[in-house]
């Protein structure tokens, strides 16, 4: 195995590959961390990944990543890279399997001590609305023709078939939909996939979290968000199901061929790309928001099983409880952003990272306008996770872009030998936290020690000028795929 790429610290946050660190190098590769987290990834390719993203045509800036970087397919998670409009290429790698794998905050009217009375039921509720687990079906299902109707509507198709209510699309990323979907370009395997699986978490470590407003760190934000300390709020984190990674191997394997065609070797071949302005790149491009709008569309049918679960727990509040945010963290984007002085169109991919515009953005909902984006961090089930805002700094140093939790610092197979479900069950319980998850290896999988100090992740990313933090929210109970 090769020696891990020469990092060379710019200041106590930044980390750079030297661009002439590899043959190939088009742009320097650049890291967001710490001393503390450095450690985390010493052991693992994600730095050699990165520096691969490099070398990719039509990159711009650099090639960076979050400081919850880990191994993943093609380019790290928490990997960002944009590429120029008219000569770059899209990568499927650069977006992730699960197409608009994202977080949705839903604030509730009852406080901390109101959900802890009736806890344990309300975690049970909340697994019997949302089914669950590796390939979970019960949600609702579509027929062919609507599943059409699911990839060009997104959010806005379930609120208007009665699942929500239009306040709900305001306050999510995009309203919910990109309209640069077209459901002709995903296949029909992709489409028979998600057909029953509107509705469901899934599996890994996607989750429903109920929390509680632990800290504030920006009262006037906070108050904006409706986060009052002490309130119960749910977070919620799933994406496309089967359908969006179904999406990402047609694709993977339609760009490997025409690479094959046209004599094309990358260094990696996980990196299998296309010209954004080739058939195959506007191909997938479509296909991939279509799978974004599924996304969505899932965690609104989810939403209302939160708020059926709440209702069937207290005989009232399901009304009361309120869409903070979504957002999504393994996509690709047309934005404007300036380059070398140059204020250019460019491809953002952005996996396992999130969209981080500060104050003014006209893409920041209205009500969060005047503070910046909401940013939404789930940490692991036994510790933390955040609300963040955007920063000035983001658009300066990542292109608009922050980390998404916490990150992983032990693979799902590691995990499973190292911990065991009854002590992990046991922790969590001693800090008054309920589990109910699909399987046991499903919690051993997510065991909080597998992943990285989430209060370190989020000091890195408000160090580095990308994020300020607005709140800390605490777990209460968790339903695990």
């Amino acid at each position: 195995m090769p020696e891990r790429p020469r990092l060379v610290p710019l200041d106590e946050f930044t980390w750079e590959i030297p661009r002439d660190e590899a043959s190939g190098m088009r742009v320097p590769g650049r890291l967001y961390s710490s001393s503390a987290l450095l450690g985390d990834v010493e052991s693992d390719p994600s730095l050699d990944q990165l520096r691969n993203v490099a070398t990719l045509p039509g990159i711009a800036g650099c090639a960076y990543a979050m400081p919850d970087i880990h191994f993943g397919y093609g380019f790290p998670v928490g990997g960002v890279a944009a590429f120029d409009g008219s000569e770059g290429i899209v990568s499927p790698g650069g977006i992730g399997y699960d197409i608009n794998c994202g977080v949705r905050l839903l604030k509730t009217p009852f406080s901390a001590e109101e959900v802890r009375a009736q806890l344990r039921p309300l975690v049970e509720a909340l697994y019997k609305e949302v089914p669950t687990g590796v390939g979970a079906k019960g949600g609702v299902t579509l027929a062919p023709s609507e599943v059409d109707e699911v990839l060009a509507g997104g959010a806005k198709w379930a609120v208007e078939r009665g699942y929500g209510r239009p306040a709900d699309l305001a306050v999510q990323e995009e309203e919910g939909r990109l309209a640069r979907a077209d459901p002709a370009q995903v296949s029909d395997s992709a489409k028979g996939r998600g057909r029953r699986q509107l509705g469901t978490l899934g599996s890994g470590n996607h989750f429903l979290e109920v929390q509680e407003v632990d800290t504030r760190f920006d009262a006037p934000f906070a108050d904006a968000l409706g986060l009052s300390e002490g309130r119960a709020v749910v977070m919620l984190h799933t994406g496309s199901r089967g359908l969006g990674h179904q999406v990402a191997t047609d694709y993977i394997q339609t760009m490997d061929a025409a690479l094959q065609r046209d004599g094309v070797t990358l260094v990696d071949r996980q990196l299998s790309c296309a010209r954004i302005a080739s058939s195959e790149g506007a191909r997938y491009l479509a296909a991939m928001a279509a799978g974004a709008n599924f996304a969505w569309a899932n965690r609104q049918l989810i939403t209302e099983g939160v708020r059926r679960a709440f209702g069937a727990t207290f005989g009232r509040g399901a009304d009361g409880i309120e869409v903070v945010y979504d957002i999504a963290h393994n996509i690709a984007k047309l934005e404007e952003h300036v380059v070398d002085g140059e204020r250019r169109e460019v491809l953002v991919h952005r996996k396992g990272a999130t969209r981080a515009f500060p104050a003014g953005r006209p893409e920041v909902p209205e009500p969060y306008r005047p503070y910046g984006q909401p940013v939404l961090i789930p940490g692991d089930m036994g510790t933390a996770s955040y609300v963040l805002a955007g920063l000035p700094g983001a658009m300066e140093r990542s292109f608009g872009s922050s980390c998404h939790g916490a990150g992983r610092r032990l693979s799902r197979h590691a995990a499973v030998r190292q911990f065991r479900y009854e002590a992990v069950t046991r922790d969590l319980a001693g800090k008054g936290i309920v589990v109910r998850a699909a399987s046991r290896e499903g919690v051993t999988e997510e065991a909080p020690g597998a992943y990285k100090n989430v209060d370190e992740v989020v000091r890195v990313a408000e160090g580095a000028g990308l994020t300020r933090r607005v709140a800390r929210l605490r777990p209460l109970g968790v339903v695990k795929g």
